[in-house]
């Protein structure tokens, strides 16, 4: 093929029209999670599915989760220590972990782990059954399928990312303590006490309120590129990508807008 018959088929895009489809994407988001989010309040439930959701999203991360959180807290604590030891106040190291761990940390390494396992997931599952009809099956015998596969999806992931937050903290606690004891030389008992004496309201409340909103943007966004899927087979791997992408990007910037909002609540520092 020569470079004239190439440039020939290639779609070019104008910037107003590149511009159009991002805010069409946009609204098209919105709409989404609006429906999902209003879908709670209309019958039916749909509770088996709930249930089930919650065991592929929460069972199936929790090996990925344990081994995220107990590799961050060690590491955090190896990579802390040389600096402490500088100004000999090595005795902090299960202070630092602590609050790293639970305040940040902790749920933005779960809230990614979850994103790339998950959102993946769902947007090749739905993808899947886009490229197939099965959406258009579904609507065809009277059932939403935004009801249907996004709300549940949305409910069991923001559910569950909570509770795999805790586990990720717990573990990255125990991941620090390893290195403090084994490595450093600390007493296990007066690491423990650190780390949970200097816990405060506003450090446990931030870590725990992150996954909410993290839960909702992977699965919320997954769903989405889901339903988007267009172009065969080819069209669902795309949407696959794009959404743990998207998803990953999300977290962090709802992360940077949250840590900021809850600081000017909180009134911490």
């Amino acid at each position: 093929m020569s470079a004239e018959d190439f440039l020939s088929r290639v779609e070019l895009i104008s910037p107003t029209e590149f511009a159009k489809q991002k805010v069409q994407a946009v609204q098209d988001y919105i709409l989404l999670s609006a429906q999902a989010l209003a879908n709670l309040f209309r019958r039916p439930l749909y509770i088996a599915d709930i249930l089930q959701q919650a065991d592929l999203i929460g069972v199936g991360s929790l090996s990925i989760t344990v081994l995220a959180g107990t590799f961050t807290g060690a590491v955090l604590a190896m990579n802390s220590a040389s600096t402490l030891q500088r100004f000999g106040s090595l005795s902090l190291i299960a202070q630092l972990v602590s609050v790293g761990m639970v305040r940040q940390l902790g749920p933005v390494i779960t809230g990614l782990m979850v994103a790339g396992r998950n959102a993946s997931g769902m947007a090749s599952e739905l993808g899947s059954m886009v490229v197939t009809e099965q959406i258009d099956a579904m609507r065809a015998l009277g059932t939403d399928p935004v009801k249907k596969l996004v709300t549940p999806r949305i409910v069991s992931t923001t559910v569950m990312l909570f509770f795999l937050t805790i586990l990720s903290d717990l573990f990255g606690l125990l991941g620090g303590s390893a290195v403090a004891t084994l490595l450093l030389g600390l007493d296990f008992r007066q690491y423990w006490t650190d780390a949970w004496q200097i816990l405060a309201f506003a450090d446990v409340f931030t870590g725990l309120i992150q996954p909410v909103f993290y839960g909702f943007v992977i699965a919320s966004v997954g769903c989405y590129y889901g339903m988007a899927t267009s172009g065969g087979t080819q069209g669902v791997g795309r949407s696959t990508t794009q959404a743990v992408v998207a998803s990953s990007v999300l977290i962090l910037a709802v992360d940077a807008f949250l840590t900021r909002a809850l600081t000017l609540l909180l009134g911490f520092r």
